[in-house]
């Protein structure tokens, strides 16, 4: 690997020299120069990023050892302090300008001084070393600053909605409404170089290291059976519509029977969806397929992947991942993305009841598929107030239609329960030392269907977390990424809008666990799959599995399983019977990645022009209403809704 990686930079190195040269020394445009592999290469250690520019240097990057340089920096007007300084911005960083007091100099002061925050200017002059005392430690370029000789203005700028500065407070539909703004903030700045470096790491990965090819798929398609909702585009032909894909899934495998072999894409994805903290209408995916390959080798090359990848100044990457099954994940965690950073696991505590003379708890005893669960919150009953213990059990309501026991241990060790009969002598004693509670701690418990208490469970854990470090308390540590492997999902599960018929757990190309494939004809429902999602810090930022590769089984899937239309996906049974190789991917969500991995709380602050919570564009206005006559090009007219039941409404913000 080393020698490959070698010869990838010097060939990199040799596309580059051509920034090599020194320029004209009157265009002021600097020289580029290399300084080592690219796999380490950042900002800070490209000087190249003057190249090709007006500048001779970045407002980030003068030092002490720039003392007696001429100087020439573009940027933005952050501060004018008392007609002293000037703090210039740029994508880099931050540096002090000093205004010139002398009479000679008069020109420049009064240009100077007379600018407005965000102002785009140009400025030429010397680097000198600040006073003594008057360092500022706190900036990279405090110990300097550039006395003003010339300055350039290229636009003034006018009142803004906000201030671009980090510590001011704005709402996110303001933020979304003037992007363009929002984005010259420095943690917007940092989102994004960020993302763009880790996806030219990747692509160095996949190409250069393991023989990938990056292949681009389309986005106009047409609508497949299963999934999340689609976007449709019309066309100029009657009745015939477009489709965007969910993702580039049929795409890859049928690059697979074509030979390929290896592919890789940065795929753009759509979803008919509204937004949440990591999901959004559009968004990324890193599309990854190969053929001749089986699980471990999918998993093997997604922590090198990611290794390789993962920026230097963040805690390392540990190999391999932990692998955990999706039955293991819901008995321990109640939910299929465990965030392992922190226990409070599900405890089964149904032995403990078997005596108690309580009608709910005597049901989930003897019913087959029920069960007691319950978790310890350290400190729970000390931290939390009646309001966040109400809220608990309101979330148990309304969110899982499911009662959730409140039981506390007072400082003495005996316990408060709105349930008498759960604290008699016996059971109280034995509840204590199954769940190893100790003074001050809470307890939840639920007894019912396991398929409901376990994800119920599993989400108040999570709400008990938050609670918890809303109260001071450390549980989660944010420096630390938990990567996890979970595998074995059920293949099928039931449908809910339709009681009896299944539907695909991932996708219906997802290929059975080897051992369970006889029972794809005999109990479908008792199928395992070959699929595998990639968790980090309880989010899921990976999915994938080994596909199906014959067509007679994929044929029996669609038909018998799940009752769809087989001849909707007649290109793909047709491409699997011309001699379709093994294969596999997965696809990992770049947003949610980067997000985590920045510690930012939506997945919209790594994306430059994210849409709202609603799925709207409010910078741009879109969705927006197209006229009756030009809709009539594409075949389609519009039929309001009766009034004040939620019709049109006007274009702009939202409502």
């Amino acid at each position: 690997m080393a020698t490959k990686c070698t010869y990838v930079v010097q060939r990199l190195l040799g596309a580059h020299r051509v920034c090599s040269r020194k320029l004209s020394s009157t265009s002021n445009h600097g020289r580029f120069t290399w300084k080592g592999p690219v796999r380490h290469m950042s900002q800070s250690t490209i000087s190249g990023s003057s190249c090709l520019s007006f500048r001779s240097h970045t407002c980030g990057q003068l030092r002490q050892e720039h003392v007696g340089e001429k100087v020439t920096l573009c940027g933005w007007v952050q501060y004018l302090r008392q007609d002293l300084f000037v703090i210039l911005r740029d994508f880099s960083g931050f540096t002090q300008v000093l205004i010139p007091q002398e009479k000679s100099a008069r020109h420049v002061k009064e240009v100077l001084c007379n600018l407005t925050a965000e102002s785009v200017i140009k400025v030429m002059g010397t680097v000198k070393e600040r006073p003594s005392g008057q360092e500022n430690k706190g900036m990279p370029t405090g110990h300097i600053e550039v006395l003003a000789e010339d300055v350039d203005v290229y636009n003034i700028c006018r009142k803004l909605p906000f201030e671009v500065k980090d510590f001011v407070k704005k709402s996110e539909s303001l933020r979304m409404q003037f992007r363009y703004l929002d984005l010259r903030s420095s943690a917007l700045q940092k989102n994004l170089r960020v993302r763009s470096q880790l996806v030219m790491k990747m692509r160095e990965y996949l190409c250069y290291v393991h023989g990938f090819i990056d292949i681009e798929t389309p986005t106009l398609f047409k609508r497949t059976p299963g999934g999340a909702k689609e976007f449709l585009v019309p066309s100029r032909e009657p009745g015939l519509f477009y489709s965007l894909p969910q993702s580039p899934q049929q795409f890859k495998q049928l690059l697979m029977v074509a030979g390929m072999d290896r592919y890789f894409q940065v795929a753009r994805c759509y979803r008919d969806e509204g937004s949440k903290a990591d999901r959004q209408p559009e968004f990324t995916q890193v599309d990854i397929e190969m053929s001749f390959v089986d699980q471990a080798g999918i998993t093997s090359l997604v922590e090198g992947l990611l290794q390789y990848s993962w920026p230097a100044e963040k805690a390392p990457i540990m190999l391999p991942f932990p692998t955990m099954t999706y039955q293991e994940a819901m008995r321990d965690y109640g939910v299929d993305k465990p965030d392992t950073r922190f226990g409070m696991k599900l405890m089964d505590v149904r032995d403990v009841f078997l005596s108690a003379d309580v009608a709910f708890l005597k049901a989930a005893v003897s019913q087959a598929g029920s069960s007691i669960l319950a978790i310890r919150v350290p400190d729970g009953a000390k931290l939390f107030s009646a309001k966040d213990l109400e809220g608990l059990k309101q979330a148990s309501k309304t969110q899982f239609h499911q009662e959730v026991s409140v039981v506390l241990v007072r400082d003495d060790g005996s316990l408060k329960s709105p349930i008498k009969k759960l604290l008699s002598g016996s059971i109280s004693d034995a509840l204590l030392k199954k769940t190893g509670a100790e003074p001050g701690d809470l307890l939840l418990i639920a007894a019912g269907a396991t398929a409901v208490v376990q994800p119920l469970l599993g989400h108040l854990r999570l709400r008990c977390a938050d609670l918890l470090e809303s109260h001071g308390s450390s549980i989660r540590d944010t420096s630390a990424f938990h990567f996890l492997w979970v595998v074995d999902f059920p293949l099928f599960v039931p449908r809910q809008d339709e009681p009896g018929r299944l539907e695909s757990a991932h996708h219906p190309f997802t290929a059975p666990v080897p051992e369970d494939t006889p029972l794809l004809y005999t109990r479908p429902e008792k199928v395992r799959g070959q699929h595998y999602d990639l968790v980090l810090n309880g989010s899921e930022i990976g999915g994938g599995s080994i596909r199906i590769h014959k067509a007679s089984e994929q044929l029996h899937v669609l038909q018998n399983i799940l009752k769809e239309d087989p001849t909707v996906l007649s290109h793909l049974l047709e491409a699997l019977d011309s001699g379709a190789p093994p294969h596999g991917g997965i696809a990992l969500g770049l947003d949610r990645l980067v997000s985590i991995m920045v510690g930012a709380d939506s997945i919209r602050d790594v994306i430059a022009f994210p849409k709202s919570f609603r799925g709207h564009d409010l910078m741009g206005r879109a969705p927006a209403y197209v006229s009756e006559e030009e809709l009539k090009s594409y075949h389609v007219s519009v039929k309001w809704p009766a009034a004040g039941t939620g019709g049109r409404q006007e274009e702009g913000g939202e409502i």
